[in-house]
């Protein structure tokens, strides 16, 4: 367990790292004067040799940005959500990074590890101070996908992929289900190093406001992620889960925790078809919002079977009779479903586990490896690198 006391939000050594940081950023100016070659043919009186006050400032900052690490940024609630507009902002002000937004244009927060097949996604520059960014009518795996292609942004490799800030916890089983936590498990397919960020919203509890607290306490870890990716010092093949209490301000502290096998339970509830009228033409009406279909099972007898459709934005599910092979029942029956998760008792008392850490007050730090057979020494990688960085130690 390695257990870091935060009373000032920013250790001591983070803030003296990121000084370094920030003074290893000034200076430069005046190479591509160095660099200029002289023409032995030009007498001097050729106006056209003489630069550009204009195009040298463009270049000068088209270097700096090439000189700073790329940076993407995606999430799971959509590229509206105050978590990654907070997040984004604060990347921005930094000044270190250069920071690029793929993230979806609507809620696709418990998408999973799904991508989109067969069909073709819209993908919309949008405008946000300091960013290059594009929303994604995909899920958060597909727009990890399509930055790290290469056919959307001039490169295929940044640096560091950050998917959140989520809306909820994503401890234990919620991972499966969870898209930020996928999108991060995208970017780690792919060989690049990876942060997903989750703030364990309460409804009574929670305000707008905690996201920026969540980004104060998560941004030293960002910072240090960085810095040591860059001098080959971050555990390899291995993605950080970071889990912010409700209080973000008034957090204890880092611990490195262990994922749980903690989820919700799932609660079903019929509801009424006179509530949504339109129910029956959601394939053909839904088809821009992404919908997905997909069978769920066969029926023992030869009755039929059973069809699912979904719409993420209302989280509804609708079961629809046929016959056996597919032709129409003039007998069928339609019923709705909406599902929610509700919190249930939490049993486990190890102070270790990812949820425990966060209702005790902490900010978990769970590794995530892609092999279980590797699990283990990348927790320990993992461990190391986590008690080193947050206490300014490298």
């Amino acid at each position: 367990m390695t257990s870091v006391k935060n009373n000032n939000m920013l250790p001591p050594g983070l803030v003296s790292n990121l000084q370094q940081v920030l003074l290893s950023r000034k200076g430069g100016g005046g190479e591509e004067e160095e660099k200029k070659e002289i023409d032995p043919s030009n007498d001097g009186n050729d106006k056209s040799a003489e630069p550009s006050t204009t195009t040298c400032v463009e270049n000068t900052e088209e270097d700096s940005n090439n000189s700073k690490p790329i940076v993407l940024v995606t999430n799971g609630d959509g590229i509206d959500s105050p978590g990654l507009v907070s997040l984004v902002e604060a990347l921005v002000r930094e000044g270190l990074y250069n920071v690029h937004v793929c993230a979806p244009q609507s809620d696709k927060s418990v998408s999973s590890h799904s991508v989109t097949l067969h069909e073709a996604i819209a993908v919309t520059s949008v405008e946000i101070n300091g960013a290059i960014a594009y929303e994604v009518s995909g899920t958060p795996v597909d727009c990890v996908s399509l930055a790290l292609s290469g056919a959307l942004f001039s490169w295929s490799k940044p640096l560091l992929v950050i998917s959140g800030i989520n809306r909820g916890s994503n401890c234990g089983h919620h991972m499966i289900y969870s898209g930020v936590v996928a999108g991060a498990r995208e970017a780690l397919f792919c060989g690049v190093p990876s942060l997903s960020i989750s703030l364990n919203w309460k409804k009574e509890e929670s305000q707008e406001s905690d996201f920026k607290d969540a980004v104060a306490v998560c941004l030293p870890v960002i910072n240090a992620a960085i810095r040591d990716i860059e001098k080959g010092f971050f555990p390899k093949s291995c993605s950080l889960n970071i889990e912010i209490p409700t209080s973000p301000s008034a957090n204890k502290g880092f611990k490195l925790t262990k994922r749980s096998m903690w989820r919700s339970s799932p609660s079903w509830q019929a509801v009424s078809a006179n509530r949504h009228p339109s129910a029956g033409h959601f394939m053909s009406n839904q088809q821009s919002l992404g919908l997905q279909l997909a069978q769920l099972s066969r029926d023992a007898s030869a009755a039929g079977a059973a069809r699912r459709l979904t719409t993420q934005r209302k989280n509804m599910l609708e079961i629809e009779s046929v016959g056996a092979g597919g032709k129409s029942d003039s007998n069928r029956v339609k019923k709705y479903f909406r599902m929610e998760f509700l919190d249930k008792e939490l049993e486990d008392t190890d102070e270790d586990l990812d949820f425990r850490a966060v209702e005790n007050g902490f900010v978990a730090i769970t590794p995530l490896s892609l092999s279980p057979r590797i699990e283990e020494d990348t927790h320990i990688a993992a461990s190391d690198w986590i008690s080193s960085a947050l206490h300014g130690d490298q």
